[in-house]
């Protein structure tokens, strides 16, 4: 019996949600969704549900270096996703390994859980933008992010492109400024300096949405596995995403994770 060639193969470098609907849990999930081999290194495991988040415990930088070692010395990547570092030793520690991988990375600079828990240090937003962000291929920053990142606060549409000119500043190749807290339909801008690709959808009010940035994150990185350009992975992770915002549903006594199965069973 032969055996089946491996789908393309992703990595995510990320804290654990243990409700399920955010961090490593939803990369995973997304991953499989859209037929890619997911795996991780967990930076962090968190006490969290619908509600918020109860607690949050790093791991050792050792830890973190030991496990990326292992997956990419052993079976490789065709692409790196990153989300919750939590700290500036784990920001440093993690971008000193994506520099040495030959792969496209795709950074998300989480700074603030759904529910307003911070997940990122104050003191590791230098690290962020001096040693993570000039090592990615795509950075995919919130208005929030953004704001703490480069002082650039986003009201209106038109300030996209001053929020990705700020990002592309430190260095990563492609921004993705994700304008989904403005009124209107959801609009994010994808800019690498000099061509723009502005990505439109419509508004859904479910208000199950947790998981959002992970999951676009990581359908990203899937499809920079498969071999699309950046814009093309950046569509598709779009449409993913838009749908499963659309099916998200109730979990627990608070907001509720996006559904990042739903394309399965559709």
């Amino acid at each position: 019996m032969t055996s089946r060639t491996a789908p393309p193969r992703v990595l995510t470098v990320a804290g654990s949600d243990s409700g399920g609907g955010a961090g490593i849990q939803a990369d995973l999930k997304t991953m499989l969704a859209l037929g890619v081999h997911g795996m991780s290194v967990i930076t962090a495991v968190t006490a969290q549900n619908s509600l918020g988040v109860q607690g949050a415990w790093e791991l050792p930088e050792d830890a973190v270096r030991a496990q990326y070692r292992s997956v990419v010395g052993d079976i490789g990547v065709q692409a790196v996703k990153t989300g919750m570092l939590a700290s500036a030793p784990l920001v440093e520690t993690v971008a000193a390994l994506l520099a040495g991988t030959d792969a496209p990375a795709v950074v998300d600079p989480v700074g603030v859980s759904k529910h307003g828990d911070s997940l990122l240090a104050e003191s590791a937003l230098e690290s962020v933008r001096k040693r993570l962000l000039p090592v990615a291929t795509v950075a995919t920053p919130n208005l929030d992010e953004v704001a703490a990142l480069t002082g650039v606060r986003v009201e209106r549409e038109e300030d996209l492109r001053r929020a990705a000119g700020a990002i592309l500043e430190y260095g990563p190749r492609w921004a993705l400024i994700k304008g989904g807290h403005l009124a209107g339909d959801a609009v994010d801008l994808l800019t690498d300096g000099s061509e723009e690709h502005w990505l439109r959808a419509p508004r859904h009010d479910n208000r199950h949405t947790h998981g959002t940035g992970c999951t676009l994150a990581s359908a990203i990185a899937a499809g920079l596995a498969k071999g699309l350009t950046v814009p093309d992975a950046v569509r598709a992770a779009k449409t993913y995403v838009t749908g499963a915002i659309a099916a998200g549903f109730a979990l627990g006594g608070g907001i509720g994770p996006v559904d990042h199965g739903w394309r399965l069973r559709a």
